[in-house]
């Protein structure tokens, strides 16, 4: 197997903590279109989490309009998307965290040189500057690097589509096979996989309840290793080098 040149980082809820801030966002606006559009079920950000975590926003719209019949004008969903990207950004802007015990190995992953760093995930690229400067994550990862199914593709799309890893790959002349993708999520660890790229699984920020419930998803979606613990990376690391 080639050698790990490459490793590419998830962003919500897998350097920083902001998926539950982005949800509770969400379901505001989402609730806001429901109760417009005559639809009577309406969200909190827990049952979003639970329905569309690792999904951006325009993703759940789409999925949203097929479950429950809402229609949306494409210039009233770029709306909509718009406001969700203000509304996330100032919730992560004010309450932002990094992942337990992620800043740690960054310095480390920083000080040794070995392996190119960046960032790929499915939400804004705005709101992924946003978070990773929040939590003082911006020295890690040049600006170019970090890379928005939202907003860095010709056509935006989101994990589990595969083309954004794709996309990453190409543009930092790796090939997908000298990658590793850090993933939470079943979307962006079957969107890594499909790209064929090896995928770390992480469980962190999930309650102990659903543990290991996300880490056999994780691995059904395609994981080669999870972990729970950030503390965890150099051993997983060594695992999937060896492999």
């Amino acid at each position: 197997m080639p050698k790990i040149t490459t490793i590419l980082f998830d962003c919500d809820n897998t350097l920083v903590l902001s998926e539950e801030l982005a949800f509770a966002a969400c379901a505001d606006l989402i609730n806001e279109i429901c109760e417009k559009q005559g639809v009577e079920k309406r969200f909190t950000g827990e049952s979003l989490i639970l329905e569309f975590v690792g999904q951006n926003f325009r993703g759940m719209l789409g999925s949203l309009q097929a479950r429950y019949g809402i229609k949306l004008t494409p210039e009233e969903l770029e709306d909509y998307v718009k406001a969700e990207e203000d509304a996330v950004i100032a919730k992560i802007r004010a309450h932002g965290q990094p992942c337990v015990g992620v800043m740690e190995q960054l310095e480390k992953l920083a000080a040794e040189k070995k392996y190119h760093l960046a960032v790929v995930s499915s939400s804004a690229k705005r709101r992924v500057v946003a978070s990773i400067e929040k939590v003082g994550q911006d020295k890690f990862f040049k600006n170019e690097e970090v890379f928005s199914a939202a907003t860095s593709l010709p056509v935006p799309t989101s994990k589990p589509d595969p083309a954004i890893y794709l996309h990453a790959a190409k543009v930092l002349g790796k090939d997908v096979s000298e990658c590793l993708a850090i993933e939470d999520s079943k979307s962006g660890t079957t969107s890594g996989h499909r790209a064929g790229i090896l995928v770390l699984g992480y469980t962190g920020p999930y309650p102990p309840e659903r543990k290991a419930e996300m880490t056999q998803v994780l691995k059904d979606a395609g994981a080669v290793v999870v972990m729970d613990d950030w503390s965890e990376f150099p051993e997983a690391l060594a695992k999937i080098e060896a492999l």
